[in-house]
């Protein structure tokens, strides 16, 4: 073994080259951008050895040629002087930040043989495997957990992100969708409700095909504590109270009804349920909810009768539904609207997915019951982590709690692909406790990240300009197949797939006779080809089937859309959506409100920056080079804070300090935290000063604890108790390192 030295203070550095700088041999090479879980499809320029330049595709049935600007700076990060190039092992004690470089065989020798020792000594199930947000390993690290024997997996979304809409999809129409943005029909009506698809691009359902939508000139409204991006395009905006979603949904869904708004023959022929839907909403009234929701009732009602009245209609949902503590039955609420509306598998509304994909072999049927039966919060949260979970996963405040006090037992093992949870959990002190208290932890990422630090191995992962990977579009939809291969190699850098198929083998796990790339192969089986062919075609675009359901019905175990839940009852759910106030409110916190007299959301994204991603890179950077709060222009008159001055947003959890947004574009009472921060040219000095990793993390102020969700254990990082005030003097870093931005 050899020493390592990281400069872990090394400054910004972009690596990019102009278009005249591009040398005369440069090859060019279709692929897919997968700097976050978009999708966009891009003309990659290198020489053969690195990344020179990437521009959008025109040939992508997606993108169409547009690309984010970190999707624009990918060979800023490609090549960038502190990305992690060699396997390291911990020297000294954890979190030190001292290590040796070792060899790749060394390493996953020494990791193998701490996973089986662990095995036999505590069980599978004190390993857990964690991964990151919408990776291209995703499904292959559920693969890896099942063979291992280890029910507990987790990555930071899960109950707060997508799989609460995936589920109640399924059980609601049998099937998830999404917009259609690509058919000959063009939305007549888009309400976006907690989403913000024109910066998130999330899943590839890609800004610019939203952006095409809204160009039509269709009718778009906006449900959103903020006038964000995507609701500042629209011609209404319906700024709701943090948490209420649920209220407004279900008078909306009074008002559909009451009204005779619903489209009747739909109803009729292909729901169940509708009578005793229409005696539950009876009581919900546009004011009953104006009250709750702080919109008024002639908003409500109007929203709701354009988005009956216009079709086709296309409801845009996002994350902002799932991060409460009734998540269940808010997306259930939200999803009914689409349903009496008839906008399903329709051209121009919301469809179903084609599905064009085999599944993943996920290999479940190698973990055995026994085991699932041990996996972290599944008696408590059936549909988190029960047998009836769209993929079943452990409840991540559980998790860290095992980790730390050893209930129901302890966990001893940690393996990470392409996460940070220091940054992307809440309540990060009692993460980084747990941390600390593991016997093994291995984490494989790009850079060296706070979470990194705290391992036995850090392994040096391969950026999406050197991976094979193959993805259907949207994701569970797969109505398209996108597919690209390594164009660049940097020295010891492996994709995560590899990792995971080398350990699996040393392991003798079930399932590691294949590699990922034969997975590949299995997937596109259905459609005659392989993966080189699918590689050489780049986008495969089969024609969409709409109204399936007219054949076959709706995937249901009526075959019908299932307004009143059977499925939930027998799990002992309300079938019928209903509304819970926030716990943590102005209604059910009184105590809290002198010190506490404003609402906080947090997990706004911005375009520079994917989670707790790239802010490492100079060129993104600089774009916005601290983090933001958004405060209404009221409320900063009130404080005597001025836009960009620092300023500390306090919780009864903890407080940070970030600089203020000042906005019209935001409800007056609420306060909007961007997540992920951390200051990648402060992390030398971590080790001996681990408050600085608090500074500006959002999850300091949000809640890991009870109540949860009672389905999915969704806790809550919107709707919570807040307050700001101005900050004299300078706590956030003032200037950034100075990068040298030539090749």
């Amino acid at each position: 073994m050899t020493p390592y030295a990281a400069n872990l203070a090394t400054p910004l550095q972009s690596q990019s080259l102009q278009n005249d700088q591009l040398p005369v041999s440069a090859n060019t090479r279709r692929s897919i951008c997968r700097v976050c879980h978009g999708g966009c499809g891009v003309i990659v320029y290198s020489d053969g050895r690195r990344v020179l330049k990437v521009r959008g595709d025109v040939q992508s049935p997606v993108s169409r040629g547009w690309m984010c600007i970190k999707g624009l700076k990918s060979p800023d990060i490609a090549n960038h002087p502190d990305r992690l190039k060699t396997p390291l092992k911990r020297k000294g004690q954890r979190g030190q930040g001292h290590w040796y470089a070792i060899s790749w065989q060394e390493a996953l020798d020494e990791i193998a043989q701490r996973i089986e020792d662990l095995r036999e000594r505590h069980g599978a199930e004190s390993i857990v495997i964690g991964q990151g947000t919408g990776r291209h390993h995703y499904m292959h690290t559920v693969r890896f957990a099942n063979a291992l024997g280890t029910p507990n997996w987790y990555e930071p979304g899960l109950a707060q992100c997508f799989i609460p809409r995936i589920t109640v999809s399924h059980l609601t129409y049998g099937g998830f969708p999404v917009a259609d943005y690509y058919g000959q029909t063009a939305p007549a009506c888009i309400m976006f409700w907690g989403h913000n698809p024109l910066v998130s691009s999330a899943d590839a359902e890609l800004a610019p095909a939203v952006r095409r939508a809204l160009n039509s000139g269709c009718m778009s409204i906006a449900i959103d504590p903020r006038r964000s991006e995507t609701a500042r395009r629209c011609k209404k905006w319906l700024p709701i109270r943090p948490g209420t979603d649920a209220a407004l949904a279900l008078a909306m869904l009074n008002v559909i009804i009451s009204r005779e708004l619903y489209d009747a023959e739909f109803v009729r022929d292909h729901t169940v349920g509708f009578d005793k839907l229409k005696d539950h909403t009876a009581r919900f009234t546009p004011q009953w909810a104006s009250a709750i929701t702080r919109v008024s009732a002639q908003d409500i009602e109007e929203a709701a009768c354009l988005y009956s009245r216009l079709k086709p209609a296309v409801l845009e949902w996002g994350l902002g539904l799932e991060q409460n503590s009734n998540s269940l039955q808010t997306v259930r609420a939200v999803a009914l609207l689409r349903a009496i509306t008839g906008n399903l598998d329709v051209p121009g509304a919301d469809i179903l997915g084609m599905n064009v994909l085999r599944s993943y072999p996920l290999l479940k049927d190698k973990l055995p019951p026994e085991q699932a039966k041990k996996r972290i919060g599944a008696g408590e949260f059936k549909l988190l982590g029960g047998w009836r979970a769209y993929m079943p996963s452990a409840h991540i405040p559980g998790i860290f709690n095992a980790m730390n006090d050893g209930g129901p037992y302890r966990l001893r093992g940690l393996i990470v692909f392409g996460s940070n949870p220091l940054l992307t959990v809440a309540n990060p002190k009692r993460v980084f406790e747990g941390l600390r208290k593991l016997d093994l932890l291995v984490v494989t990422d790009l850079f060296m990240t706070p979470t990194a630090q705290q391992a036995d191995y850090v392994l040096p992962a391969a950026f999406w300009t050197e991976i094979d990977h193959l993805m259907g579009v949207p994701l569970v939809a797969e109505n398209f197949v996108f597919a690209q291969s390594a164009i660049v190699s940097t020295p010891d850098c492996r994709q995560d797939e590899w990792i995971i198929d080398e350990l699996s083998r040393r392991l003798h796990l079930p399932g590691s006779e294949l590699t990922f790339r034969d997975i590949f192969d299995y997937q596109l089986a259905p459609l005659g080809i392989d993966f080189a062919k699918a590689v050489e075609m780049t986008y495969l675009c089969p024609p969409h089937r709409y109204c399936k359901y007219v054949d076959k019905g709706f995937r249901t175990p009526s075959r019908k859309v299932e307004l009143y839940s059977a499925s939930l009852k027998r799990m002992g759910y309300e079938p019928l959506p209903m509304y819970e106030e926030p716990p943590e409110g102005p209604q059910t916190s009184p105590e809290l409100i002198d010190d506490y007299p404003l609402v906080l959301i947090t997990g706004g994204r911005t375009v520079e920056f994917f989670h707790s991603e790239h802010r490492q890179v100079e060129a993104l950077r600089r774009l916005r080079p601290r983090p933001q709060a958004q405060i209404h222009t009221s409320l900063a008159e009130a404080r005597g804070i001025r836009h960009g001055e620092e300023v500390i947003i306090s919780t009864k959890r903890g407080q940070i300090v970030v600089t203020a947004e000042v906005t019209e574009d935001i409800a007056p009472y609420v306060v909007s935290v961007e997540h992920g921060w951390w200051f990648p040219e402060r992390l030398s000095e971590l080790p001996h000063d681990p408050d600085s990793l608090w500074l500006a993390n959002a999850n300091v102020l949000t809640d890991d604890g009870p109540p949860y969700d009672p389905a999915f254990g969704s806790y809550r990082l919107r709707a919570l108790l807040c307050n700001v005030e101005r900050r004299e003097g300078f706590a956030l870093p003032q200037t950034l390192p100075q990068g040298d931005s030539s090749p």
